[in-house]
């Protein structure tokens, strides 16, 4: 799945958020005379970007700490199964990375509505987002405006994956568990994956706010760079 991936279709999956942004950018002859709201798109879209790059990558959930998921409870609680399938922490490792590896198609689904909610998005108090010391109070604010929408979006995703999954071990769990189905599994690595894919989002943005000028975008610069 996740190992074909084309860097040049992640571009494509994101539905363009660079451009977007470049585009809303060259609405603006002289700075400071810009639109927060404008500023706040654009931290978004570039933290975005960044983030999706990076967990579309391969390996991208399961090499960060801050990104990888867990075994599902359902299954984790179950220490009596997992005893008589997973008989050491390599196995429990293998079967935790086949989740992870999962995840990839789910986020690739998750990515352009991502974009979409960030193009269309009413920012409430833009000032406050850009000021109010939170490093992440715009990737924060658009997590509570999309709600539970990505977890919707990656259920079917997760599903469909574990159903034709070639790892051995996900076959085994699924067939030792009693009362757990394949909805429930998907929809508790969903829940992680949109709140992994936020995380990822808001480390990208609390970077940019850090070192604006890094960016070399100039709306960025100037709403960020003033300390």
């Amino acid at each position: 799945m996740g190992q074909a991936f084309n860097p040049i279709n992640r571009r494509a999956l994101l539905g363009g958020m660079t451009s977007v942004g470049v585009l809303a950018l060259a609405g603006c002859s002289s700075f400071p005379a810009f639109s927060l709201e404008e500023a706040v798109r654009r931290l978004l879209f570039l933290s975005s970007d960044r983030a999706f790059s990076r967990l579309l990558a391969p390996g991208g959930f399961w090499d960060d700490s801050v990104t990888r998921l867990a075994l599902p409870e359902s299954i984790g609680n179950r220490g009596g199964v997992l005893a008589r399938i997973l008989t050491g922490p390599l196995l429990k490792d293998r079967l935790q990375r086949a989740f992870n590896d999962m995840a990839f198609d789910a986020a690739t689904r998750a990515a352009p509505a991502v974009a979409d909610a960030v193009r269309t998005i009413g920012v409430r108090d833009a000032l406050a987002l850009i000021r109010g010391g939170n490093p992440t109070a715009a990737t924060d604010f658009l997590h509570q405006e999309m709600g539970t929408s990505l977890v919707g979006i990656m259920v079917p995703e997760f599903g469909d994956a574990i159903r034709v999954s070639r790892e051995p071990l996900v076959g085994q769990v699924l067939a030792a568990l009693t009362g757990v189905d394949v909805g429930g599994i998907a929809n508790s690595l969903a829940l992680q994956a949109d709140t992994a894919i936020f995380r990822a989002i808001g480390r990208e943005e609390a970077a940019i706010r850090a070192d604006p000028r890094s960016t070399n975008d100039p709306m960025l610069i100037a709403a960020f760079g003033l300390k």
